[in-house]
C-alpha cells in the first residue's frame, strides 16, 4: 500500500518547506481578512474559500504519498 512513498531527505525537507510556504500565506490571507473588517456574510465566505483551498492543498500532498496526486506540481 506505501510502496509507492519513496521520500528522501532532500523531498521531505522541501515537502516542509512547502508546506510551511502554503500555510504562511493562507494564514496572511485570514489574517488580512479579519484587519481589513469586511462585512460578516462576505468575511466568512472568504474565509470558507481560503480554508477549501487549504484542505485541496493538504489533500494533493497526502494522495501524492500514496503516487496519485490530484495536480502535479513537476
Amino acid at each position: 500500500m506505501f510502496a509507492a512513498i519513496n521520500l528522501s531527505i532532500e523531498g521531505l525537507v522541501e515537502l516542509v518547506i512547502y508546506l510551511a510556504v502554503v500555510g504562511g500565506i493562507l494564514w496572511l490571507l485570514l489574517w488580512l481578512i479579519n484587519y481589513v473588517g469586511l462585512p460578516e456574510p462576505f468575511a466568512k465566505v472568504v474565509k470558507i474559500i481560503i480554508m477549501v483551498v487549504g484542505v485541496l492543498i493538504l489533500i494533493n500532498v497526502l494522495l501524492g504519498f500514496a503516487g496519485h496526486p490530484v495536480v502535479r506540481l513537476r
